[in-house]
Order: structure tokens, then sequence, then C-alpha cells
């Protein structure tokens, strides 16, 4: 089956992975999107796909956005980390959805029904503003207000407020706070990806999380990336990746 397909995922490692496990599948994606506003623009130049690999939530907002704009009539499968997002938009009719990280043996399920629910059904309808209201905004969740790390014999507890940015080191994840001080965490980035709000961090590269109060200043730097200097001082440079800048200042403003 000829098909036209595209993924909408912000986090663009994970998309390059999903577009990996669809080519092992024979599945060619035609492009890849990255945040709503891209999304809107391309749908304004392109015929609509057949299919969209879709995250729900998206560097600048819930990607349902896009459909406040563009009407479209793509079937979708849902990409998500939030487990009981997916499953209330799948009650819905979606084709399927999939929770991340993303399984080869369920993303090949859900292709096949795919497969087989088109021939049937040539225009897939989806009422977002039901989705909408069954999902509540995952943006306004409740997040992490604190850290606990062991000192010692001791536990201390640390308030996001009081922290600058996490980062990775030698296997480790620390919390850099307002006072200077870095704190060893039980944790990895990528469960902090679940556990921090996105209106307030960022991950600006695979060792960074950045407190968008924290950065005191930003400086051209080579490769067309990023340096930020944060209000404390990190004996590091923090450097905005290359693929994360557009993101990067999409966040910022």
């Amino acid at each position: 089956m000829n098909m036209k397909v595209i993924i909408i995922e912000d986090e663009k490692p994970s998309a390059r992975r999903l577009k990996r496990m669809l080519d092992k599948l024979g599945v060619v994606v035609n492009e890849m999107l990255h945040s709503v506003e891209e999304s809107i623009t391309w749908f304004k130049n392109n015929e609509h796909p057949d299919l969209i690999f879709l995250d729900i939530q998206l560097s600048d907002g819930l990607s349902f956005e896009i459909f406040d704009i563009i009407h479209i009539k793509s079937a979708i499968i849902f990409t998500t980390a939030f487990d009981e997002y997916a499953l209330r938009a799948f009650k819905l009719n979606s084709i399927d959805y999939l929770l991340k990280p993303i399984d080869e043996d369920e993303l090949q399920v859900a292709v096949e029904k795919y497969k087989e629910l088109k021939p049937q059904n040539q225009n897939v309808q989806l009422n977002f503003d039901d989705i909408k209201k069954l999902l509540g905004n995952p943006l306004e969740r409740e997040y992490k207000q604190r850290f606990t790390t062991k000192i010692g014999q001791h536990l201390k507890m640390i308030s996001v407020d009081e922290i600058e940015c996490f980062y990775s080191e030698n296997k480790g994840t620390y919390a850099h706070s307002t006072s200077g001080r870095d704190y060893l965490l039980d944790s990895t980035l990528e469960n902090l990806e679940q556990e921090l709000s996105p209106k307030v961090f960022f991950r600006i590269s695979r060792k960074y999380y950045i407190n968008i109060n924290a950065i005191k200043d930003i400086i051209s730097y080579s490769n067309s990336r990023l340096e930020l200097k944060l209000n404390s001082n990190l004996n590091q440079q923090v450097i905005v990746a290359r693929e994360r800048v557009r993101d990067f200042k999409l966040w910022l403003g």
C-alpha cells in the first residue's frame, strides 16, 4: 500500500528513532515536523498525508492546536509518554496509540491496523474539541515541586525553584542550585522529562535541562548553536544543541 506518512514529534531523537522503525516496516516517512507552528505552516503548503504519527505535547503547545487552524482528514496514531492521556484519546476513534518509548512490535500492529481500516474508511474523522476536553491540558498538570538528595547520613530537600539546571555527568544526574552547589539525584534526565514543567524547564541538549529563570545571557556560538550564561557559577559551558536552537527560541518566546 502506497501511503503518505508524517511524524509530528518535538523530540528529534524520538522522531528519528520512530522513522528508523517505520523504515524497517517498509513505511516511508515523507516529513518530520517538530512544533505546532512548523506543522501549521507545512499543512498550509502541502498535500495532507494519509497517516500522522502525532505526539500530544509539543514544545510550543498541544498538537491539537494545529487542528484548530487546519481542517484535516488524515488518520492519526497518537504517540505519547502520558498513559492516561493516550488511553482517553484512544477511546475516541483514532486508529491507535503508542506509549513511549515505542515498542517495535506494537508499532507494527498499529501500522497493520491502519492498513486494514483504511480501505473501509477513507476519511477518519476526529473531534479534537472532545479530545481536548477529555485530556485536559498536560501543560497544566501537577509537576514535581521538590527533589531529595542524600548528603552523608542526611536527606536534603531541594525546591525546584532553587534549581537552575539539571545536567548529566559520569553517568550521574545532578541538580545545580542557585547557591552554586551541585547535588547528585537518584534519577535520569529522561525521567525528568515527565517530572518538570515545560513552561519552566527546557532540555537544551542531551546533557542539560535549564530553568528559564536562571538564564542571565544568551550568546551566539559556533555552528549555529547558542551558549547560555546562568545566574550562578556553573563551572562548564552550557550549550544549546544545534537541533534544539529553533525550539529553544520558540520556548523563550
